[in-house]
């Protein structure tokens, strides 16, 4: 992966001498060897096993994480300062979290989040961020590993993942970072993506002082109701053997058939949905003929009638929305992760969470249940609050981003949050745009990948340029430091996907409820025929 020059893009002549001033004579090495010392006053209770100094170019691997986080390794972009170390939450429960403290210090702190229900430290967040000057933290979410077996009875494991884990390693980590560097940090910045997203509206929800800047990503916020959600389609679509499962393959058919009837609504085909919301997708027209006896690339009236199912919101027994429907555009994503079996978050959530009952089988998910989880919302993880005033008092700012390919949380369900915020506030859209502003990224997957101009810079994998323009952290800066804040992000489409091989086209994803539309008269690889507007083509030609 690329990594342009920070020194000149993002640092430039304020750069901050991190070794002179964290300890006047010592170099930086000596420093962080001696840096467990100075934290034994600092964060009496916490145990750090180790502080190392990285090379820049370091491939550092970890041999003690958790088989199931999948990062065994991970390349580090500059000289930084590595601490880790345990922080008891309750006479149970417990967070693992690190501090990577670069050289290249702007002044600015930053948490990084997790996902799924998963207790990884995200390595490759702190590389990116720590690489840009940031002192990073992260924790591991109050347990090791993927799963959510150790939530089983133990509701301050539960309460480690709901905020405490996040909360804890903010006040922590900005203790680190003020010890070694010798003074407290200038802002304080968040970014994360999915769990990480929610994680960053809790901040903002409950936790208005820990960060001056976050940005959240396909948050996965009513967290309940999603775990819910996932579990949903189990339910509708069943096993292979089920008359109304629907394969792989078949949801391939499913999504051509979805940018045959959508994709032009946005004036132009290119394979991308700018704005699934419009998009009433109607699975008759993919019916088995009568009497056809090849079903492969058809639809029996049991599948269609899932199909169906799928792009419907889903309601409680007392009326209530559970979660809203799967976006189209996102079937080929999600036919593997969500519509392929029972859905293993969704598992670890009931059994461990809900009813503390290993064999709770996900074949008798309902309604009913669904509102049980609901009302019972532990440590109100559901994420949901709408007051954000706290937030907006202190000056902070919120960056919300949602890519419109999503195969694992509809990316409808952030213009409800945004609403929401909006009625519960009595505030316009002008007035949210001060302190709070969401972007719909078209052709972007689960936080990163998809077809369309999806690096935005807001992970390493994501990275194409450092200018605020192209980059959500950076925006992010130059919103809380400049005062500028962002009218759209642009996204980068790759050729092959592979940034190497050089940009294939640039979109300006529009800021909420504004959507794109095309205009210009070519194939939509130009990214001036594109118009971010609040109605329709017509409306949008008239106004050229």
């Amino acid at each position: 992966m690329r990594f342009p020059n920070t020194n000149s893009v993002v640092l430039g002549a304020g750069l901050l001498v991190a070794a002179a001033e964290a300890a006047s004579n010592a170099t930086f090495e000596q420093q962080c060897g001696s840096l467990p010392s100075s934290l034994a006053s600092v964060v009496p209770n916490a145990t750090v096993w180790f502080s190392e100094f990285v090379t820049a170019g370091t491939n550092l691997t970890f041999p003690d994480n958790n088989v199931t986080c999948n990062r065994p390794s991970q390349v580090v972009s500059n000289d930084l300062c590595r601490v880790a170390l345990r922080v008891p939450t309750s006479n149970r429960s417990e967070i693992s979290m690190e501090a990577w403290l670069p050289v290249n210090w702007t002044g600015r702190f930053l948490s990084t989040g997790n996902g799924g229900v998963s207790g990884c430290i995200q390595y490759e967040d702190m590389a990116y961020t720590a690489g840009l000057g940031f002192s990073t933290v992260s924790a591991n979410n109050g347990h090791n590993g993927t799963g959510g077996t150790s939530f089983y009875n133990n509701d301050d494991v539960v309460a480690d993942f709901a905020w405490r884990s996040m909360h804890t390693g903010v006040v922590v980590g900005k203790k680190i970072s003020e010890a070694f560097y010798g003074k407290t940090h200038d802002k304080s910045y968040y970014l994360g993506c999915s769990t990480g997203g929610r994680q960053g509206l809790k901040s903002a929800q409950s936790f208005p002082d820990d960060f001056d800047g976050i940005v959240a990503g396909a948050p996965a916020a009513a967290f309940v109701n999603l775990t819910s959600w996932s579990g949903y389609f189990y339910t509708v679509l069943g096993d292979e053997d089920s008359p109304s499962h629907v394969s792989s393959d078949l949801w391939a058919v499913v999504h051509e058939d979805v940018l045959k009837q959508c994709d032009g609504i946005d004036g132009v085909i290119d394979g991308i949905i700018e704005d699934p919301e419009l998009c009433q997708y109607r699975p008759e027209g993919l019916l088995c003929a009568s009497g056809a006896t090849n079903t492969s690339s058809c639809l029996t009236p049991a599948q269609a009638d899932a199909v169906r199912l799928v792009f419907t919101p889903v309601y409680g027994t007392d009326g209530s929305i559970v979660y809203p429907r799967m976006q189209p555009g996102s079937e080929i994503a999600a036919s593997s992760l969500l519509y392929d079996g029972p859905f293993p978050y969704t598992n670890d959530w009931f059994r461990y969470a809900v009813y503390n009952d290993p064999s709770w089988d996900p074949a008798t998910l309902d309604a009913e249940q669904m509102v049980y989880a609901s009302n019972k919302n532990p440590w109100n993880i559901q994420t949901w609050e709408g007051d954000l005033s706290r937030l907006r008092d202190r000056g902070s700012k919120l960056l919300h981003y949602h890519g419109l390919m999503d195969g694992i949380i509809s990316s409808e369900n952030s213009p409800r949050y945004y609403n929401h915020v909006s009625r519960t506030m009595g505030l316009t859209t002008e007035e949210l745009d001060e302190f709070y502003r969401f972007f719909r990224i078209s052709g972007m997957s689960h936080c990163s990948g998809g077809d369309g101009a999806h690096a935005i810079g807001n992970q390493l994998e994501s990275l194409e340029s450092l200018d605020p323009d192209e980059n959500a952290l950076m925006a992010m800066v130059r919103w809380v430091e400049e005062g500028i804040a962002p009218t759209t992000l642009i996204g980068t489409k790759w050729k092959g996907d592979t940034a190497d091989t050089g940009v294939d086209y640039k979109r300006a994803h529009c800021k909420y409820p504004a959507r794109n539309v095309y205009v210009g008269s070519g194939d939509g690889s130009d990214m001036d025929g594109w118009k971010c507007v609040v109605g329709g083509i017509a409306e949008a030609k008239q106004e050229l």
